[in-house]
């Protein structure tokens, strides 16, 4: 029987990262919920807001930290939020039970997602996770996508011993030898562990073993493509020409956002994983394209695997192109 130990959580506090004192009078207030606690990836929304791309496009943008893909894509769905930054795997699980959400942009078209540890413990394939203890956080985007790794690989829950808490609880059981691995993208956990230890840390990629779903994009709410199309559309063109400018220059991105949340991570290591994280966005079939653009393929792809091994049933899923749009995004 698989172990479940509960770790104490670390103490979280819900950062919000406005635009000023006040919405500035005539632009359409927007708010942004991530998927996770500030690191790379986000970057580019900062380089937005300091560049005032959002402004031109009369957008005043709150950027709000997430606790993970499902609360955010949660809210979402009950119009507490104007937008999420989420997992696009699970909100089509979320989508196909009846969550009103959709996907107006694919950042993220190659999986980040990875199972990592310390080198030391010499855990280089899914065969050697067995009899070791994993630490996951319930309800983020790598959580759900965990058991769809585990069939691909043939392993079982029965075989390894599982913690769980939240973000920086899940890091520490790690640093600190609670875990062996942790669930992890391998453009951000992997050298917040490296930071800490001074070790090495080896990486399992999910995509290597065939999972190599879309990951993080932009979602809305479905009601809300009809009610303000033209929102969105401005959104995601602003969206669409800071994701480009921070492939540019991952510096200028990361020190914007340093600037709105200094505690963000070490400066280096951001910009370390911001520039891990730009050949994510794109795939063969969308090379020389802009960001968000996801391929029919892709999201077929990613689709006909959620159904096969990923719990999304298949009597009353549709089909791949159901869940997401191209329509709102730039030429």
């Amino acid at each position: 029987m698989k172990r479940l130990i509960k770790l104490v959580p670390a103490a979280a506090v819900a950062l919000a990262f406005a635009s000023g004192p006040a919405h500035a009078q005539g632009k359409e207030k927007v708010t942004l919920l991530l998927n996770w606690y500030l690191y790379s990836e986000h970057a580019p929304f900062f380089l937005c807001k300091e560049r005032g791309i959002f402004d031109k496009e009369g957008l005043d943008v709150e950027i709000q930290e997430g606790r993970g893909s499902v609360p955010t894509i949660q809210a979402v769905a009950a119009k507490t939020v104007t937008f999420g930054y989420a997992d696009v795997a699970t909100m089509i699980k979320a989508a196909a039970k009846g969550t009103p959400v959709t996907t107006v942009g694919v950042a993220l078209q190659t999986s980040p997602m990875s199972v990592m540890g310390l080198s030391e413990k010499n855990i280089r394939k899914p065969e050697d996770i067995k009899g070791k203890t994993v630490a996951v956080t319930p309800g983020d985007s790598m959580s759900q996508v965990w058991p769809l790794f585990l069939k691909k690989t043939g392993l079982k829950e029965s075989d390894f011993k599982v913690v769980t808490g939240d973000a920086q609880t899940k890091l520490n059981a790690v640093i600190n030898g609670q875990a062996d691995l942790l669930l992890g993208y391998l453009m951000d956990q992997n050298m917040r562990i490296q930071d800490a230890t001074k070790k090495p840390v080896f990486v399992i990629p999910f995509s290597e073993y065939g999972v190599n779903l879309v990951s993080s994009g932009i979602i809305a709410q479905k009601d809300m493509l009809k009610e303000k199309p033209d929102l969105v559309r401005k959104f995601m063109r602003a969206s669409t020409v800071c994701f480009e400018e921070a492939a540019k220059n991952p510096e200028a991105a990361v020190d914007a956002m340093l600037k709105a949340n200094p505690k963000a991570g070490q400066r280096e290591t951001l910009i370390t994983g911001l520039k891990l994280t730009t050949p994510l966005y794109n795939t063969p079939e969308t090379k020389g394209q802009r960001p968000f653009r996801v391929s029919p393929k892709n999201m077929s792809e990613s689709f006909d695997m959620l159904v096969e091994y990923g719990g999304v049933d298949k009597a009353s899923a549709g089909k791949a192109e159901d869940y997401y749009t191209n329509a709102f995004l730039p030429q």
